[in-house]
């Protein structure tokens, strides 16, 4: 039996015991289009990684009992009443009308920015956290994958494996970072809402290629469904130290955004879009420790190869506002 999202358990939380019902009925009802987004904000709102939620649901088939205790135990043990009042009214009616962002905050983005923005489909945020915050966080990755600044050989050998992605999430000074001033700034001035919630994502370590390593990550490529329309969405990285065009920088296509419903349309019958090759138009965007970068979905995207002499480190995060529209047909 599927839950509605007005039930709540112990926890007191709307959504949690729907989302927890879709993820362990055995033959659920449909879910509806709104269920993702409800499910992104109750996620980010309760400072949990989506994988790594799916992950208990899936191999622990816990009961909503245990669930709603893991919930705890990932918060410290206790969650803020007022936190908790608030994502309800995120999840509520209430949080698909939103919040206008507030016309007397002192912006983070000039007019320049803004314009650079929507020619461009990204924009770089410049010290959008403290130096000091960027150390810590670098070093706290550096720590958890086993490596040395000055010692290559260990650059290649840590639990991430063959992999970018570090599933490196709650250290306090990741946390810090997602708490930034100016990134939430930034977001509310593209979102035009003051409700947003931050995800709770992964680090990268992009070491430089080797002979017997090799940038494991996929080409150019869009996080969107290319079924249309194409709802409007961003997201971001934050690089933690220097990153010049050839340090694995992130890469993209400049103004595609104001192509991609052309770009489909003309495509022939049958073409999958999501094989297109990007390359040739492919500009990495270079930027110091403390930059971040907020770029447009329908923007072909991704990592780049890491020809540089040190390792990329980086924070992914998105903010998004309590309801955001949401394409279910995914192609």
């Amino acid at each position: 039996m599927v839950a509605a999202t007005e039930e709540t358990g112990s926890l007191g939380v709307r959504h949690l015991k729907r989302f927890w019902s879709l993820q362990s009925a055995r033959n659920p009802a449909p879910p509806m289009s709104s269920d993702w987004v409800l499910t992104n904000t109750l996620l980010a709102g309760l400072q949990l990684g989506l994988q790594e939620t799916l992950h208990r649901l899936f191999n622990n088939r816990p009961s909503f009992e245990d669930f709603e205790n893991w919930v705890l135990e990932m918060n410290g043990g206790a969650l803020d009443p007022a936190l908790v009042a608030r994502l309800n009214v995120a999840l509520s009616d209430e949080g698909v009308q939103g919040q206008p962002a507030d016309p007397h905050a002192e912006p983070v983005l000039s007019a320049a920015d803004l314009e650079f923005w929507n020619k461009n489909g990204y924009v770089i945020v410049h010290d959008a956290v403290p130096p000091e915050n960027c150390a810590a966080a670098a070093e706290a990755i550096c720590e958890f994958v086993g490596a040395k600044w000055d010692v290559p050989s260990t650059w290649y050998s840590g639990p991430q494996g063959n992999s970018t992605w570090v599933p490196l999430m709650r250290h306090p000074a990741l946390l810090a970072n997602r708490q930034s001033p100016r990134i939430r700034r930034a977001f509310a001035q593209i979102w035009n809402r003051e409700d947003l919630w931050v995800n709770t994502d992964q680090s990268g370590f992009n070491p430089p290629e080797t002979a017997g390593w090799r940038f494991p990550n996929p080409k150019l490529h869009f996080d969107v469904s290319l079924t249309r329309p194409i709802p409007f969405g961003v997201q971001g990285i934050l690089y933690l130290n220097d990153t010049p065009a050839e340090q694995g920088a992130f890469t993209c296509v400049p103004g595609f955004h104001h192509q991609l419903e052309t770009w489909l349309e003309t495509m022939p019958k049958n073409a999958d879009p999501r094989t297109a090759d990007f390359s040739a138009h492919a500009v990495p965007i270079a930027g110091r420790a403390g930059d971040f970068v907020i770029w447009n979905n329908a923007l072909p995207h991704a990592g780049s190869p890491n020809r540089g002499k040190l390792p990329r480190i980086a924070q992914y995060m998105i903010y998004r506002p309590s309801y955001w529209e949401y394409n279910p047909v995914w192609s």
